[in-house]
């Protein structure tokens, strides 16, 4: 698993040291041959020897080589019980190699004949040393250097010649330069080659790792060469070790080669970071320079690490592969492998889970993860914060072909990439999915284990169901990069970017998506499209069912009121219609439209163009300009205000403000003049009202125009109208039609007469 697992190898490499000591030995203790030393005396004394001998040295010899040598400062035998004993007693036993100078010594040893026993009486010390050169050196040379000798020690041993049982029921110990340690009892059948310690066996470290192992039973045997300890339990400073049961394998030098621990293999670690493995299966190998090469972790491993990095993992299977000083270099996890690192104690961040068929881990230095890569399908999972609700309860699942995720110095992931064929869900209580998929995926973690980012390149597509009860639509995204930040829950695509919803179709350079409230800001080269529209019966500027297009620098679209604004010089137009402002804010269900300047009042800011009948019948542009137009299509008037301009053919006409109601589309005459712009039904302008006529000029404070007739009624002021050939006349109404010269002049009560006046051409 991918943290504190370099600590593991601590354990096996304590378990090898001691394992080792007990191993060699319990095991070297019975090939001493003490059997066949001890038989060999009573050979070459007699039976019928009746006196003491002083100095008694016995040796045997094969192929030249002296196998061992058997030195007593006393023997005697006792007639009347046949009984050999020996006084003084030091055995050196070169084996038939010449590689051995293992030597046993003791006080007092006892020889029986007829039973074929040899009982040791009291102490016997065992020194266990290698001697490589022995076979190069003259024979029974003493090694030049002892390397570090085996020494054991214990009492009551008896060896019977006729069976090749050895047995003592009392306490067996042994010592080495890195540890010590005991048992209870010993029993070993040199034809068999097998020793058995019957109990309460305990080894003690004295090296820098210190450590205790106890073990209740152990069984070693010869051919293969293993040891088998029942109920073992290793403790040191930094942590624990324990198993049913611990099996070492040896080489033919009784060294270590493999060791396989098996039922409630259990593994803890103590200190900051507190971690417990477990498995039913542990396996390890080691290198003939006695270092652990690589374990293997099975049936079933279960990874729980708590302190401030808490963390949890499962896997059917985990080796972890050794470098040089038994540091941990790499660990895979296989067999359906899921990983948890959770936020610490009291942190509101969120937890990152890994699931895939396998991990491969990268240690560095023995202790800090460097990288984890994952096989077969994978799956990552960002889990919302302990207790989060609302928006903060949303959980990401990321899947891809593979993951790669590279650690910072605390082990925890600090980023992560997928690829190929990535995908992205993330999903809040009571909101609907949010899916995106792309070929390469990159996240980032930041300090407390949460999402900082989510970089998604190439193909990317995002979809996202419209709010349950609202009235959006589901919206679809596309662009070559798309950038989430859960933070802001913001996402922001780039390289030709796409977003369609409900009919609406966007395109900008940047396109930012806002998931909390489904807001979307475009930058760059705005261009909206909305289709899928149904022609409205009673409309006119907008009512066609011909798409409607907006170009603008910028866009920021609202999804709770379905209101697009568009600013920075903006554009809108279906067919002929055309609407031109500086800012121009759209509903498209409603079909309203709101176009102003950037500041509310800068005069002229709003353009759009409508038409009229001329004298003659002829369809007239009239263009509009105005600080600002709100337009509502069910309606069918247009408000303009601030500075109204108004250009027709022949009149010119400015108010401070304007009403201008348009005929329904349909409704006007003739093909041509339903598809081009819409037509002027009335106008109803107010404030400072002025008209500007080729020979006319009026002016007053409210007018009236009617489009049917080209009729003007001017009130307010008083209304007056200027003409250069008959002067100036006012009155309290003016009436004139833009198709003759007629001017009708009301008075009030003041003036009640009436003139009417024909105005030469």
């Amino acid at each position: 698993m991918p943290v504190n697992v370099s600590r593991l190898r601590v354990w096996f490499a304590t378990a090898a040291i001691v394992l080792a000591v007990v191993v060699a030995g319990f095991y070297f203790y019975g090939r001493l041959r003490l059997r066949r030393a001890i038989k060999e005396v009573p050979k070459q004394l007699g039976v019928n020897i009746q006196q003491s001998t002083q100095g008694f040295t016995l040796s045997k010899s094969e192929g030249g080589r002296t196998v061992f040598t058997v030195h007593a400062s006393r023997a005697v035998q006792y007639k009347e019980s046949g009984k050999a004993e020996l006084r003084d007693v030091t055995i050196i036993v070169y084996g038939r190699q010449s590689n051995r100078f293992d030597q046993i010594y003791g006080a007092d040893f006892e020889y029986d004949p007829r039973t074929g026993d040899v009982t040791a009486k009291g102490e016997v010390r065992i020194d266990l040393e290698g001697n490589a050169d022995g076979p190069l050196n003259p024979d029974q040379a003493t090694p030049a250097v002892l390397k570090n000798p085996i020494h054991l020690k214990t009492s009551g041993l008896m060896f019977n010649a006729k069976t090749g049982l050895a047995s003592t029921k009392e306490r067996v110990e042994f010592r080495v330069p890195q540890a010590n340690g005991s048992a209870m009892g010993a029993d070993y059948d040199s034809k068999g080659a097998t020793l058995t310690l019957a109990s309460n066996i305990q080894v003690h470290s004295t090296d820098a790792s210190v450590a205790n192992i106890t073990a209740k039973h152990g069984v070693i045997t010869k051919g293969p060469n293993r040891a088998v300890l029942q109920g073992v339990h290793i403790t040191r400073d930094a942590g624990s070790f324990v198993a049913n049961e611990l099996t070492v394998y040896l080489r033919d030098d009784n060294t270590i080669a493999h060791l396989t621990a098996n039922g409630d293999v259990r593994g803890e670690t103590a200190g900051k970071s507190e971690t417990e493995v477990r498995a039913a299966l542990a396996d390890a190998w080691i290198t003939g320079r006695n270092t652990l090469r690589t374990v293997v972790f099975s049936g079933g491993v279960a990874l729980n690490s708590a302190g401030a990095q808490p963390l949890q993992g499962t896997a059917g299977k985990v080796t972890v592969s050794f470098a040089a000083r038994n540091q941990v270099d790499k660990v895979v996890a296989s067999e359906g492998v899921k990983l948890l690192q959770s936020p610490g104690p009291g942190k509101a961040a969120h937890a990152v889970e890994i699931a895939a068929t396998t991990i491969d881990f990268q240690i560095q230095n023995g202790r800090t993860l460097r990288q984890a890569v994952t096989g077969g399908p994978a799956q990552v999972t960002v889990l919302p914060p302990p207790g989060a609700s609302g928006q903060d309860a949303a959980q990401t699942v990321a899947t891809a072909g593979r993951f790669e995720a590279r650690f910072n110095r605390q082990n925890r992931i600090d980023h992560l990439t997928g690829m190929p064929e990535a995908k992205v869900v993330s999903s809040t209580p009571g909101q609907p999915r949010k899916t995106s998929t792309s070929d390469r995926l990159d996240v980032t973690f930041n300090g407390a284990g949460g999402i900082a980012t989510i970089l998604q390149e190439g193909q990317f597509q995002y979809s996202e169901a419209a709010p349950p009860g609202g009235n959006s639509n589901d919206r679809t995204a596309r662009a070559d990069h798309a950038r989430y930040t859960p933070g802001e829950e913001v996402l922001t695509l780039s390289g030709s970017p796409r977003v369609v919803e409900g009919g609406l179709t966007t395109t900008a350079e940047t396109i930012r998506l806002d998931r909390r409230s489904g807001d979307a800001m475009a930058n760059g080269d705005v261009k909206s499209t909305y289709s899928e529209l149904k022609p409205q019966a009673g409309g006119a500027l907008l009512a066609s069912g011909d798409p409607i297009h907006v170009t603008a620098p910028t866009m920021h679209a609202v999804r709770s009121s379905g209101t697009a604004v568009y600013s920075g010089g903006a554009r809108l137009w279906q067919g002929s219609s055309i609407v031109g402002a500086p800012v121009i804010e759209f509903n498209r269900e409603a079909r309203k439209l709101v176009a102003r300047s950037l500041t509310g009042n800068a005069a002229g800011a709003v353009t759009t163009t409508f038409v009229q009948q001329d004298k003659k019948g002829k369809l007239t542009p009239v263009s509009v300009r105005s600080a600002l137009l709100t337009y509502l299509d069910g309606e069918r008037r247009g408000r303009f205000e601030g500075g109204v301009v108004a250009h027709g053919a022949d009149t010119t006409l400015t108010a401070d403000k304007a009403d201008v109601y348009l005929q329904a589309r349909g409704q006007s005459a003739g093909s041509a003049a339903q598809a081009g712009p819409s037509q002027i039904d009335r106008i109803v302008a107010e404030g400072h009202v002025n008209i500007q006529e080729p020979n006319r000029r009026a002016t007053g404070e409210r007018l009236v125009y009617t489009g049917s007739d080209g009729k003007f009624v001017l009130t307010g002021g008083p209304p007056s109208i200027f003409d250069a050939e008959r002067g100036k006349i006012t009155g309290g109404s003016l009436t004139f039609y833009n198709r003759d010269d007629r001017v009708v002049v009301e008075g009030n009560i003041s003036s009640p007469t009436v003139t009417q006046t024909r105005v030469a051409k």
